[in-house]
Parts: structure tokens; sequence; C-alpha cells
């Protein structure tokens, strides 16, 4: 059952890609610049002001619920540049008065006077990129900070009042050890973050780790999914609930915003290369900052593809996206909402059960365990043809 706002107004997200780097990490392939003219931050700046101020008007029935600056890093744009952008949606949009409104952050970029000025703004989430402990690992990977920066930033957003804290770290990363990542998880724990992301690396075409890769020394697919099932439990223990394959909060802190990509909320996009899902159709805008903000600018087209989505494959996503949760999906909100049958489904997650892959709660709903994340690409394409089978 969808979940309505305040006057049966739908809930939207928005985020905004900010594509400014300090520079560039080794292994990421997102779309950013290294771009430090700040008069092309201006240009971005006005660009995707105009750009909110336009959709505003498209969406009267939906009520902002969160609110997501990513990137690049926001925090190297600068707090003025954020608060104006915010400031903007307020403007443009009907803004829930306890929406997460969460920037990204790197360790090198986290000032006080950044911290405050966004706090006094109205952002109640910070995302902070860790990574691991190793100064020399991040150095290989192309990181700007070094983890005392990473230790001093915590206490800063501590100092200014922040009280939900999201920390990301990677394991798999070029001389990293399943020992190392332990002391690595160990060491962040005693952070006090609310919320841990943990992401096994993974080599992208394009990328300089992925065209050096072997002259690193990286972890094979059995040691990174040992260095998983290490951090599945060790956050366990210390009380955060795994509740997506690679996310893991304290009661009541999942991430409200990611969670409308895995339970297919509405959200939309702004800034180069962003993405949307919106009134049935999902939309993409192309991957320039410069050809952004000219067709902004001009009244240009900015969107590189768009899509209405058939009920058909929304049912397939419905699939991929639960499965990536841990409350799993609900056999009858399958039929009901995809008119399709559970049972061939069923008996497949059946046989997954007996392998230790998934299970079943006491209230019907079927969910992926550890191992079974470990694998999930493999289920749910099983899974997605035997859909494909059963609504021919």
């Amino acid at each position: 059952m969808p979940f309505f706002g305040k006057n049966n107004k739908t809930p939207l997200g928005i985020y905004i890609h900010v594509p400014f780097c300090r520079s560039k990490c080794q292994y990421c392939d997102f779309y950013s610049v290294t771009e430090k003219d700040t008069k092309l931050h201006d240009s971005y700046l006005y660009a995707v002001m105009n750009h909110i101020k336009e959709a505003g008007p498209l969406a009267p029935d939906y009520l902002v619920d969160t609110i997501y600056f990513g990137g690049g890093t926001p925090s190297f744009f600068g707090a003025e540049g954020m608060a104006a952008i915010l400031a903007a949606i307020r403007k443009a949009f009907d803004v829930a008065p306890n929406a997460e409104i969460t920037f990204e952050a790197n360790p090198d970029s986290v000032t006080d006077k950044l911290l405050k000025r966004l706090r006094s703004e109205g952002f109640n989430r910070v995302s902070l990129g860790i990574q691991c402990d190793d100064d020399e690992i991040l150095k290989k990977i192309g990181r700007p900070h070094a983890y005392a920066q990473a230790v001093q930033a915590v206490q800063r957003i501590r100092k200014v009042g922040f009280k939900n804290l999201s920390v990301d770290l990677m394991y798999g990363l070029p001389g990293q050890t399943v020992e190392s990542w332990i002391k690595t998880l160990k060491h962040v724990l005693k952070l006090a973050p609310e919320h841990i992301s943990c992401y096994g690396l993974t080599l992208e075409e394009g990328t300089p780790l992925y065209e050096y890769q072997d002259y690193y020394d990286l972890a094979d697919e059995d040691t990174q999914a040992d260095m998983y099932l290490y951090a599945v439990e060790i956050l366990r223990k210390a009380g955060f609930r795994q509740y997506e394959i690679s996310n893991f909060c304290k009661k009541g802190q999942v991430s409200r915003h990611n969670l409308k990509y895995w339970t297919g909320g509405e959200y939309l996009g702004f800034g180069p290369n962003a993405s949307s899902d919106f009134a049935g159709r999902r939309f993409t805008i192309i991957r320039d900052l410069h050809g952004y903000i000219d067709g902004i600018k001009t009244d240009g087209q900015v969107l590189r593809e768009m899509q209405q989505i058939p009920h058909r494959e929304r049912a397939g996503e419905y699939l991929m996206m639960r499965l990536r949760l841990s409350s799993g999906l609900d056999p009858q909100e399958y039929e009901q909402k995809f008119l399709l049958p559970f049972a061939p489904l069923e008996r497949a997650l059946v046989r997954f059960k007996q392998e230790g892959l998934a299970a079943q709660t006491f209230d019907g709903r079927w969910h992926l365990t550890p191992r079974g994340f470990l694998l999930s690409n493999t289920i749910i394409s099983d899974l997605l043809v035997i859909q494909e089978k059963t609504s021919s």
C-alpha cells in the first residue's frame, strides 16, 4: 500500500547531482569533473536552480520528503551553492517539515563553516566517504584524504549537531586483506555512525583501476565474499541491522531517500546524468555538464532518454529491487499489484531456501540470506526467467 503525505499528496524524492570533485578516484565511473573554475560552478548553479523552478509546477500533488545531494563531491562545491539549491527546492516544491535532507562529503572538504551553514539551512544527514582506514590504500585508489581527516571530520559533524551520520566503506581494495578489512570495521565503529554502507570494489571499464588492475594486489571473488560476510556479522553484533545488500543501520536510521529506489518510489533528479522516475516515466539527463548548462539556458534538450515503463517491466523491477532488501517481497502484494501468479516463483525460492540462500518470514515474505545476497544476480536472473514464462 503506498504511503501518502499530508492532504493525500504522493511522497517524492529529489536528487541533486553535483558533478564537481577535487580529484578523480581511481575506481569511480560516476559522472564528475575536476574543473575548479568558479565561473563554471556559478553556471551550474544557475542551471540547476532554473531547472528546479521549471519542474516545480509539474508536481503540485507531491510532497517532497527526501532530498539528496550526491556527486561528485557536494562538500567540495560548497555550502553557499547547496544552500541556494535547497532554497530553490523549498520555493518550487512542497517540502515536508520532517524531510530527510542529505549531503555527501569527503573528509578533506569538511569544515566547521560548511557544516554550520548547512545545519542552519535544514540539512540533517551527512554521508561521509571514508572507504578505509589505511592511508596507503587510500593513496592507491586516489582518495584525497587520510584516515585522520575522516576522524576529524566526524568530530566536526557531531560538534555542529548532526545526529544522523552515514559512512561509506569499500572492501576488496588494492592490498586490502580480510584482516585489514576487519580492522577498518572496528575502527569505524568507534566513530559511532548511525548508518554504514559497505561496497565491494567493482572494476568499471574506463577507470584507471580497471586499466591497470593487473598491477594491483586485488582480492579474488572468494576473498571479497569472506569480507562481506565478516562485515554482516561484525555489524550485526554491533547493533546494526542489515536492511539492504550493502546497507546497515541503527534502529530507525535507514536511508529514506535510497529506499525510494528500492521500493519503487518516485523521485526527480537534477544536474548532469541525474535520473528520475516520475509520473510513470523514467528519464535521464545528458552526461555532459556544459550541454546541461547550455540546454537549460536556451530551453534546449537536456534529456538523454525518456521511456514509459510497461506494467510487466515494473513487475521485474519489483523482484530485482525487493530482493535487495532484507524485508524481501510479499507474495500477496506481488499478485495484487501485477496480476501474476507467485506460485512458480515460490517453488524456486523454496529450492534456494534449501540451499541456505533464501528464507521466509512468519508472515510469508521471502528474502535472501547474506549468502544469498552474494549470489543475488544469479538468483534474480533465474526468477526473472520464471516470471517471463508466467507472464507470456
